[in-house]
């Protein structure tokens, strides 16, 4: 008679239509996160669920980092730059959990100021400063500039391997500093976005002084680079219309203190030639630097804060390239043959900063 009972009242909830609800499991779990943009590595999580009577947030992939309570209110404070995964859980009386994990970016440390770091003067001895961009105003100067957009195609990759597609909307001007940006978004088929502009058909020169200032990014598979192409390039190709490289930078396992200075050119196919040079302490990324060559007829010398570090003669025969005009380009690309891909230790997002760009010639 009891299990006759039983079945009675379970076939009436069933046919009343009303479903029985175990107040001992938690729902609806709800995770608000609060990154602190003032450098602290604040972060700020909030989360409610309902029937929970525990809260547990775990940082990382172990379970070292566990902070249990009953609010569901959690700080933490990131001591390092980085992406880190965080996991909020909600417990109810059953013991039963529901969770949601995130992936978040932090910045530690304070912002770099432009006054931060090495700069150069508006005069030199025996030159006059015939073409400068001093980023001022609000927008990219067009008399000077022409954004390239795409990834590269039908060269896809840019010839490296590049990952990144190039947008106008990644460069900004504000403060005296042209900004650009590398991300990690979708984009045109790309997973990574970043801009890359020149100067060529508006602005270009054969010898002379070129000071950059520049605060670089960092991280593994992010690769700024300050250089230039031959106005030929459009009917000779690369490498015949040669190229210098003012300053590369390749991110990641400790390589953000040194930058490259490079020639390519032409002599029974793609040659190349240069030097590096290293900080004695600290990264390109910790405070703004000056990266020049002095290019003339003889010689092209490259310079970091005024500190000579390479120096090539161009007057052999098989390097009529250096004897021609050339105009600007600076970008950042993500990824490549030469610095390898992103990785989870790599923040986004990322920016070059340039203060200025001078040239210099003789008088």
């Amino acid at each position: 008679m009891y299990l006759l009972n039983l079945l009675v009242i379970v076939l009436l909830s069933a046919c009343d239509g009303k479903k029985i609800i175990n107040t001992d499991d938690p729902s609806n779990l709800m995770v608000e996160i609060t990154i602190s943009d003032d450098g602290s590595g604040m972060v700020h999580i909030a989360a409610t669920a309902d029937n929970a009577i525990e809260y547990q947030l775990r940082i990382g992939t172990n379970d070292e980092n566990v902070v249990i309570n009953t609010t569901g209110i959690f700080e933490h404070i990131f001591l390092q730059t980085g992406n880190y995964q965080i996991e909020v859980r909600a417990y109810g009386l059953s013991g039963k959990y529901i969770k949601e994990v995130r992936l978040i970016s932090v910045i530690v440390g304070n912002e770099v100021s432009v006054e931060d770091g090495y700069t150069t003067p508006l005069e030199y001895d025996g030159y006059l400063l015939v073409w400068n961009d001093e980023f001022d105003g609000s927008t990219l100067n067009s008399d000077n500039w022409v954004f390239e957009i795409g990834n590269g195609c039908p060269n896809c990759g840019w010839g490296n391997n590049e990952l990144q597609y190039y947008r106008q909307e990644n460069a900004w001007v504000d403060g005296q500093v042209l900004t650009i940006e590398a991300r990690n978004e979708n984009y045109q088929g790309s997973n990574y976005t970043s801009t890359r502009i020149k100067t060529q058909d508006k602005k270009s020169f054969k010898y002379g002084r070129v000071d950059i200032r520049a605060l670089l990014p960092k991280g593994q598979g992010i690769w700024p680079a300050l250089w230039m192409l031959g106005n030929n390039i459009t009917s000779v190709g690369w490498p015949k219309c040669g190229e210098i490289d003012i300053m590369e930078m390749i991110g990641g396992s400790g390589r953000e203190k040194t930058v490259y200075g490079t020639v390519h050119w032409d002599y029974n196919g793609h040659v190349s030639a240069g030097e590096s040079y290293s900080l004695t302490s600290g990264i390109f990324a910790n405070e703004y630097h000056v990266f020049s060559i002095i290019w003339d007829e003889t010689y092209i010398t490259w310079y970091v804060n005024d500190i000579q570090f390479y120096q090539i003669d161009i007057t052999p025969d098989h390097m009529t390239e250096f004897h021609q005009s050339f105009f600007f380009i600076f970008n950042v690309a993500v990824g490549g043959n030469w610095p390898g891909n992103p990785d989870a230790t790599t923040f986004f997002p990322q920016q070059m900063r340039v203060d200025y760009i001078r040239v210099f010639q003789k008088e």
